[in-house]
């Protein structure tokens, strides 16, 4: 059948069966395909080492490393999976037993003394202090942002640890030479907050013999503490949060000078609250962080400025600073508050805390608050002028040691310098606590003694060689100061130059009795020596004493016992818990008296042994003093608004070398007045003139006074039992006529 075209086509049938009819292919010889298989036999050969066992070898290598994969993975997601419930179990167990946030923000574990000078400022604080709650919200974000850069930068990234962190601090201790958990820990803020939590265990005093060893116990590192903490960060973060865990570290980190908290810190240092500190100051606080003593600004301002520096460094780094920032706090670094700058009454504030009870003053569970007497102005001339005198004075490396006490005429305490160098809290007071002989400032107690008596300073005495027996010691003959003796001298010469023998015919006529009575209740509180040479200031006493026992011949003859403190209460409370100890006493010597003893002192200072003490368009009443082989150098003086009292000597009791009272002692009572009084209109000293009394009996028409009998070597009994004037007699009787009415039997 044809197609359209004429062109023949095949049948469908011959298309379906064509295929079947094809002749098949002709296949390969089996020659070459074995062939081929030989060529590669010995390649398979060579790789297995043999023919036939290659193949059994490497399968079995292969399966036993497949099953040995599969052994660790089972056993590791075992483990790990173990692992994971023990640590959520911790982690679970520390969780249900913290408590809550309110009952951790304030660590300490006693309370905090306020001391506060006579104008309600601060000047001191003892214990430690606890400035208030703060929290991330609340404080400067430079100091949030300086702690989180200086302690954990991926503190807003973990959950409590950093592995980073700690596998790099082992490294650092290994290269170091220390084992890999001493030394640097690598911990988080969290970790470090379960520090100062001490894993929750409390403070026992049956365990731990003091606070500072509990807390070294916190912080000790090793193994074994770093595997407790970490299901305890874990609680933490779980319980707190980020904000929780930060505002708590920034509640209970110590921070020196007994500032716990960065809002105790901010006020000690700086006198602000932690929210308002600038970049410089953020970062000195959160450099404390990781020395508080040793970077302590208080300590040493250049150390911690410099740390500052390289926290200022890292906040620029991770960008919490802006360039202008950064610029402007590294160029003005932060500086202490006047306040804390000035470090005034530490020595102070330690006597003054010992006005109270223990259980409020250095071991007291409250916050307290302690008003003073101490003037702040008078603490900086009173240290200022110890460090003037002595850097003019004293040879470089001398460790001779001075005190200085200001008080004014009622026995209020304004100033207190225990030593040369700033003071550590608890160190040796020099002040009040060195018990030093007094030599020639005990004298004036022995002319109080004879003028309450009824003699008067116009009363004459021989100023010759003098002797006293003393039973079972023999004979005592006292010595002055110069060779030479004067005769007969009134008393206010006898005071005026400080001789030896005529006080102690004074001291025979008034009565050693009567001279340890009147010295004991104008203050001098410590056992007086026996015998005729007490006196002569033979006998020990503080700075404190002496300088109060002063202040009683200033307000006119009354006693007076020293005091700083003012009121004492709890932080909050207006009702005070103590209040004032101390003031004026009872009298002790006619005001009469007194007087005339503040004109004789005032002589002492004008033409005597303390004219390095005068003081421009000011009257001053003083006595200088020194003790046998000039051991102790004094000078105690007033004007009528301040006593102050000065000391100088060795701690070891070693003799001083060309010092006397009248010398480097006057000379810084004369700086720190100098300093009170700049500012101040002069007023006059209440005394009595020599012009306002009776002359010496028998004065000529001239004024000359007759010479009293001498009697060198004259002998009196050592018991001195006194010889008061009749009433009939003149006040102006000289102790001449008196010493020739007692060797003629008389009255």
């Amino acid at each position: 059948m044809a197609g359209s075209g004429g062109k023949k086509t095949g049948l469908v049938a011959d298309k379906r069966y064509a295929a079947e009819r094809a002749p098949k292919p002709v296949p390969k010889p089996k020659a070459a395909k074995t062939a081929k298989a030989a060529n590669r036999r010995p390649t398979r050969t060579r790789r297995s080492g043999g023919p036939g066992g290659g193949n059994f070898i490497f399968s079995f290598v292969v399966g036993l490393l497949r099953l040995l994969r599969r052994l660790i993975w089972g056993l590791s997601w075992r483990a790990g999976l173990f692992g994971g419930l023990i640590l959520f179990g911790f982690s679970y167990y520390y969780y249900a037993q913290l408590p809550d946030y309110d009952a951790l923000i304030d660590a300490r574990a006693r309370g905090s003394v306020t001391l506060l000078d006579r104008d309600g400022k601060v000047f001191a604080w003892r214990g430690e202090t606890f400035g208030g709650q703060v929290d991330v919200e609340t404080v400067s974000p430079f100091l949030r942002d300086a702690v989180v850069a200086t302690e954990d930068k991926r503190f807003y990234s973990h959950f409590g640890i950093s592995p980073r962190g700690i596998a790099s601090a082992i490294s650092i201790n290994m290269s170091e030479g220390r084992g890999p958990f001493e030394g640097n820990g690598g911990s988080t803020i969290t970790q470090q907050l379960a520090k100062l939590l001490c894993l929750g265990v409390d403070y026992d005093p049956r365990i731990w013999k003091s606070e500072s060893d509990y807390e070294d116990d916190c912080r000790s590192g090793g193994l074994k503490r770093k595997l407790k903490e970490i299901p305890f960060a874990f609680a933490l973060e779980a319980k707190y949060g980020k904000k929780g865990v930060l505002s708590l570290y920034l509640n209970r980190a110590y921070l020196g000078a007994g500032a716990r908290g960065f809002e105790a810190a901010a006020q000690r240092y700086f006198g602000k609250s932690a929210a308002d500190v600038s970049p410089a100051e953020a970062a000195m606080l959160a450099g404390l962080l990781k020395a508080p003593s040793k970077y302590a600004p208080t300590s040493n301002l250049q150390r911690s400025q410099d740390r500052a520096s390289v926290i200022l460094d890292l906040m620029h780094e991770q960008d919490y600073l802006t360039d202008a920032q950064y610029q402007e706090a590294k160029e003005n670094p932060a500086r202490l508050s006047k306040a804390a700058q000035a470090r005034a009454g530490g020595y102070f504030a330690d006597w003054v805390m010992e006005s109270g009870p223990a259980f409020l003053t250095n071991d007291t569970t409250e916050d307290v608050v302690m008003r003073t007497t101490l003037d702040q102005k008078i603490q900086r001339a009173a240290d200022d002028a110890l460090k003037t005198v002595f850097s003019a004075k004293l040879k470089e490396g001398s460790k001779a040691e001075a005190a200085i006490v200001v008080m004014s005429p009622d026995g209020a305490v304004r100033a207190m310098v225990g030593g040369r160098q700033a003071q550590a809290t608890g160190a040796f007071n020099r002040a009040t606590q060195a018990l030093r002989q007094v030599g020639s400032t005990f004298k004036p107690f022995v002319y109080a003694a004879a003028l309450d008596l009824g003699y008067n300073m116009n009363t004459i005495v021989d100023d010759a060689p003098v002797t006293i027996y003393v039973p079972g010691s023999g004979d005592w003959s006292p010595k002055n100061y110069e060779p030479e003796f004067r005769g007969p001298i009134s008393l206010i010469e006898a005071l005026t130059n400080s001789i030896n023998t005529a006080t102690v015919r004074v001291s025979q006529l008034a009565g050693l009795d009567a001279v340890r009575q009147v010295a004991s209740q104008f203050g001098f509180a410590h056992e007086l020596a026996p015998g005729p040479a007490v006196v002569l200031g033979v006998s020990e006493s503080t700075l404190l004493d002496m300088t109060g026992a002063y202040a009683g011949i200033l307000n006119g003859g009354s006693s007076v016992k020293p005091y700083g403190l003012v009121e004492l209460r709890i932080q909050g409370d207006d009702e005070a818990l103590l209040g004032q100890e101390g003031g004026i006493g009872e009298r002790v010597i006619s005001e009469e008296a007194a007087h005339q003893l503040t004109y004789m002192m005032t002589q002492v200072v004008e033409r005597g042994t303390g004219r390095r003490a005068r003081l421009d368009g000011w009257q001053v009443a003083g006595k200088t003093g020194t003790t046998q082989s000039a051991r102790d150098a004094w000078f105690i003086g007033f004007t009528a608004d301040y006593v102050v009292g000065v000391w100088m000597g060795y701690d070891n009791n070693e003799p001083l070398t060309g010092v006397t009272g009248g010398g480097i002692p006057a000379e810084i009572w004369h700086q720190v007045m100098a300093d009170i009084t700049a500012d101040m209109e002069p007023s006059p000293l209440p005394m009595i003139r020599p012009e306002e009394l009776p002359a010496s009996a028998g004065a000529g028409a001239d004024g000359s006074v007759p010479t009293a009998p001498s009697f060198p070597g004259q002998i009196f009994d050592a018991t001195g039992g006194g010889q008061p004037l009749p009433e009939q007699q003149p006040a102006g009787q000289t102790l001449g006529d008196v010493l020739m009415s007692i060797l003629k039997g008389g009255n």
